[in-house]
């Protein structure tokens, strides 16, 4: 474990509390308890380490999580139908098993996923349009559209996860693209951001084209990616929806393709796709004791079953592991407030980790020597960053448990509360 004291955020200060700033600082200083450096980074202060330590994960970021293959599993994993397929850990990216995961593929509907997360991204889901010809006019699988339909992009979301409508698709094309071959331009920008480097759009259903293609790697990645969003995540994840739409509006009930979110516990979506050319396609995801896994398989035979044997597999390679949220001090000292002092807490978490894991954690904590007033109960003093083999898996936020004042205007208290300081430093230098 280590130990980073860094700097204070520096306010304005209030001239009136200057006594009191200096006592803190000169007892800091005097104490060695903080680095006076400008850089970003203060040197690390090593301390007694702590292996064994680990944190919860942080949300996807801009990127798509890199896919990292895993040595030394304790199991084989199972044998699949599929002609591709992968079974990744969502939050680490770590790959537990793949088989030709970076051959070009058609995908057939699990294309949508792509589709559904540019409209969950857009916002204002309970926004409606009313539906043109070319918007609905389109083969394949289908939600019921029908031209002069009003729709809401809430239920444009459910028609393509729950019953691969490609004509949801299309109407979600138009309106957000402009055109079919604009949406396919923000289908690709989109997984250019995301570095999804062996993928290509053209159509926003799936729809068989020679240039249309993904790997079970970028798959997975995109996968595991869109369901960090609450809104693709709650579509994804519901059996059944109850819908409004229509010319005019009337309710009606769509029922979700994956069969999985009946047949295996804790599965939470996410996408299944059929062609003649692409074969049985399906993406799915799966939770238990805090860990996710993504699972896909591209020209599948016998798709659910090698989805569920996939899960199986990967679950018995992980382990939750309890957070240590221990502190080397239990509270941070407070300048110029009503309080010398303020209390120091860190919420509880777990982590899903492959098992052997743990005991290769390491950690760094992140503190200032001391705080400026107001202290905020709850408000985020500094950190646990959690380290697996070099590489940072996990932070946790160091909170203050309690609430600290300023001072009110007292020059005189504010002066014999320097020289109280003041004291006690040339005490503890004399000794």
């Amino acid at each position: 474990m280590y130990i980073v004291h860094r700097r204070p955020h520096l306010k304005k200060p209030d001239l009136r509390r200057l006594p009191a700033l200096a006592a803190a600082l000169l007892l800091a200083v005097g104490t060695g308890a903080v680095c006076l450096t400008m850089a970003n980074e203060p040197p690390l202060l090593p301390t007694t380490a702590q292996p064994g330590t680990v944190a919860a994960r942080g949300a996807a970021g801009s990127a798509a999580k890199e896919a990292v293959k895993v040595e030394g599993l304790s199991a084989n994993p199972p044998g699949v139908s599929a002609k591709a397929a992968i079974l990744l850990e969502a939050s680490s990216g770590k790959i537990l098993m793949e088989k030709n995961a970076y051959e070009r593929l058609p995908m057939a509907s699990t294309t949508k996923i792509m589709t559904s997360l540019l409209l969950a991204e857009r916002g204002n889901l309970e926004e409606t349009l009313v539906t043109t010809r070319q918007m609905v006019t389109v083969e394949g699988s289908s939600m019921g559209l029908q031209a002069g339909d009003t729709v809401s992009y809430h239920d444009l979301l459910y028609g393509m996860l729950l019953a691969s409508g490609n004509d949801a698709a299309n109407t979600t094309a138009i309106a957000l693209g402009g055109s079919l071959t604009g949406f396919a331009q923000m289908m690709n920008d989109k997984a250019a951001e995301l570095g999804l480097t062996s993928t290509h759009f053209v159509t926003p259903s799936g729809l068989d084209d020679p240039e249309h293609y993904t790997t079970a790697c970028d798959l997975a990645r995109l996968a595991a990616y869109a369901m960090e969003n609450p809104d693709f995540k709650a579509a994804a994840s519901s059996k059944s929806a109850t819908l409004c739409y229509g010319n005019p509006p009337y309710k009606r009930t769509l029922s979700n393709h994956n069969k999985l979110l009946a047949r295996y516990e804790g599965t939470i979506g996410v996408k299944t796709g059929f062609t003649k050319k692409s074969g049985r396609c399906l993406v799915s995801s799966a939770e238990r004791d805090g860990a996710r896994l993504i699972a896909v398989t591209l020209n599948a035979p016998d798709d659910w079953n090698d989805h569920e044997n996939l899960f199986n597999f990967g679950f018995s390679q992980l382990e939750n592991a309890e957070l240590d949220v221990s502190l080397p001090v239990d509270s941070l000292q407070v300048a110029g407030g009503s309080a010398d002092r303020v209390a120091l807490q860190v919420i509880p978490q777990s982590l899903s980790l492959l098992k052997g894991e743990a005991a290769r954690l390491e950690r760094k904590i992140y503190l200032p020597a001391f705080l400026y007033t107001p202290v905020e109960a709850g408000q985020t003093v500094g950190r646990i960053e959690y380290y697996l083999d070099g590489e940072r898996v996990a932070t946790a936020e160091i909170l203050a448990a309690g609430q600290v004042a300023p001072l009110p205007e007292d020059p005189q208290g504010q002066r014999e509360k320097l020289f109280y300081w003041l004291f006690q430093l040339l005490g503890r230098s004399v000794r």
